[in-house]
């Protein structure tokens, strides 16, 4: 099978022919239809001391399973996180990674919705968001935060800002339902808001902490790091709260699976809708990666094994 990696800190990518993995125990084999590419996963390329494999959410069709799987079988449309290479013809799921994919939705809706979409459903509540409180993503165009927009407001938030780094993508941000959109170089990023749900850190963590309303409350679920100083926080009452999914799934079976059931009805009614930015075919992943990198797309970017 065909599989991608590279030999160094932010070394090129290549393709590499490699045997068919086996699954192990609680291990379930994919034939991979659809890959999602992550900021995370790009910034492993560029910034791990040592090379990595290139995880992340892979869908497809399970041809075998390992000991101790009972909860899929060979011919199982799946969709899940994959710890190990995931940029590959086929991948292992640990059996609790993988969720089952409808038979009304295609593999690239499912890379698209559900990893993103458990994302952004476990980063709002995180926050607390209640019906009637305003909410501020930044990335808002990304593959999370473009859904984040939309379950804010199936969750009953009166007012979504979207936060972008490029005016261009704001006509995008608003056709998803935001009531604003800010840049985020911007001086003033408008009226206060109850939640901030941050994708990017670094730098930009100081002016989303600023952004909160006294009491106000943030979720971090990105791999960007930075600081905040405790002054920040203590002056208004405000609060920060790291997210991160895969713990939630390996924890809380259970919250995770309701998140997901959460996400199929919501897609199957209409009310969320995943945006695919482009499909590469698994050779061109580089340029997946470079539109990542560049902060070019407006929803999910997708390889096609």
């Amino acid at each position: 099978m065909r599989r991608v990696r590279y030999e160094s800190t932010g070394g090129p990518l290549f393709v590499e022919e490699v045997p068919v993995p086996e699954p192990g125990p609680g291990e379930v084999l994919v034939r991979c239809a659809a890959v999602g590419v992550t900021l995370p996963v790009v910034r492993k390329v560029t910034e791990a001391a040592e090379p990595v494999p290139l995880g992340g959410e892979v869908a497809g069709e399970v041809t075998a399973v390992g000991a101790d799987v009972t909860r899929f079988r060979p011919g199982d449309r799946v969709t899940g996180l994959c710890f190990g290479h995931g940029y590959a013809d086929f991948a292992l799921l640990h059996e609790a990674m993988a969720s089952p994919v409808p038979g009304g939705a295609s593999f690239t809706e499912a890379v698209a919705l559900v990893r993103s979409g458990l994302v952004a459903l476990g980063a709002l509540d995180a926050a607390g968001l209640g019906r009637g409180e305003s909410v501020l993503v930044t990335a808002a165009a990304g593959g999370v935060g473009h859904l984040a927009v939309q379950l804010a407001l199936v969750r009953g938030a009166a007012r979504v800002v979207g936060a972008v780094s490029d005016p261009a993508k704001a006509d995008f941000v608003r056709g998803l339902g935001a009531d604003a959109v800010v840049r985020y170089g911007d001086d003033d990023w408008g009226d206060p808001v109850d939640c901030v749900l941050d994708a990017v850190g670094g730098d930009l963590l100081t002016p989303a902490v600023a952004a909160l309303a006294p009491g106000g409350r943030l979720v971090a679920y990105s791999s960007g790091g930075g600081t905040i100083r405790a002054y920040d926080l203590l002056v208004a009452a405000r609060s920060v709260t790291g997210f991160q999914m895969a713990r939630v799934a390996r924890e809380q079976p259970e919250l995770y699976e309701r998140w997901r059931l959460e996400l199929w009805r919501l897609f199957e009614q209409g009310l969320v809708r995943p945006v695919v930015h482009a499909e590469y075919a698994l050779q061109d992943a580089a340029r997946a990666h470079e539109a990542i990198e560049g902060h070019r797309n407006l929803g999910k970017v997708v390889l096609r094994p």
